[in-house]
């Protein structure tokens, strides 16, 4: 009974559900097994949503530079340089705002605005926090408009950026969020999350092979457990701000352009686009490489596990302080 599919209820997805719904501001929890199929998820529920109580309402404004899936719908969501002709045409309905420009966002609501989905950190997009001011804006925009809020949170969900969700960096409450990546600690888990008031999915209308199968439950309960131990979530805001700092003195002693994210998901502004190449030279460093990421050629991205020592940051930190000086 390792995959009696979720059609059955089985206890560690029950438990799952409960941690993450008592953890915050939503009732009700869909699994999968990728941030992408999460994201499909809420597409697929704030449509519904707009069918029964928005006219068929189905535009979900996103945003330049946003990453949300591999999907034909959820690239379409996406903001990323070139999809838009990858795989054309494009899913219709997902017009392009700007990220922190909330009049760029009240432009683009009309009769066919269903809801506003965004990263509180633009990922892919080189790390780019949403800031407070703009998510407590966009939150007070979405409920004078009466359309969700969608937050994907697949890469800064669960602990990374310091509170067990990042949009709580913000204070705001979302009708809709989606988990990814860190859930599963590295096994095939994501999850859609709603409040009760949007919770319009009647049984058949979304499903999954494997989805909410105990197997992978039981790990994200064995991550949800950690995460929520006392003291775990404020060592990962001092471990960033310890990453933030040596980050910065990287700046200072090779002439770099900053530093900027949110707990531990950072990025590294390096001036010039060198990023490739201080990738492979990293990997084939000896006697052992280092594993870095460059989502823009003049920047890189640091996602450490989340229960990183301070004796491994600075390991990093002087490994790519020698690689910055041989690519002088």
């Amino acid at each position: 009974m390792i995959n009696p599919s979720p059609a059955f209820y089985n206890a560690p997805s029950i438990k799952l559900a409960s941690l993450l719904t008592a953890n915050s501001c939503f009732d009700r929890v869909f699994f999968a097994n990728s941030g992408a199929e999460a994201n499909e998820g809420a597409i697929k529920l704030a449509r519904k949503w707009g069918q029964k109580h928005k006219d068929g309402a189905f535009e979900i404004i996103t945003f330049n530079h946003s990453f949300h899936g591999r999907t034909l719908a959820t690239m379409s969501a996406s903001g990323k340089h070139g999809w838009d002709t990858m795989y054309a045409p494009q899913v219709p309905g997902f017009p392009k705002a700007e990220l922190n420009d909330i009049a760029s966002v009240e432009k683009l609501i009309g009769p066919n605005t269903v809801a506003v989905m965004l990263e509180p950190v633009q990922g892919e997009a080189g790390v780019i926090p949403a800031s407070r001011e703009f998510m407590q804006a966009l939150r007070a925009l979405t409920s004078r408009h009466n359309i969700l809020l969608i937050v994907d949170e697949v890469q800064t969900g669960m602990g990374r950026c310091g509170t067990l969700f990042a949009h709580q960096l913000s204070d705001i409450t979302p009708d809709l969020m989606t988990l990814g990546k860190g859930i599963g600690g590295g096994v095939p888990l994501a999850a859609m999350l709603c409040t009760e008031s949007v919770a319009c999915f009647e049984p058949g209308d979304q499903g999954g092979t494997y989805n909410g199968n105990p197997l992978m439950t039981a790990v994200g309960v064995a991550v949800m457990e950690q995460l929520l131990e006392p003291g775990f979530l404020p060592a990962v805001l001092e471990k960033g701000a310890y990453l933030r700092a040596e980050l910065l003195q990287l700046c200072q002693q090779h002439g770099l352009q900053g530093e900027r994210g949110e707990g531990l998901l950072r990025a590294l502004e390096l001036g010039r686009p060198i990023g490739a190449q201080l990738m492979d030279a990293a990997r084939d460093l000896e006697p052992f490489g280092l594993l870095l990421n460059s989502p823009r050629p003049d920047l890189l991205r640091f996602m450490p596990a989340l229960n990183v020592s301070h004796a491994e940051i600075k390991q990093m930190i002087t490994m790519l302080s020698d690689l910055l000086l041989q690519l002088k």
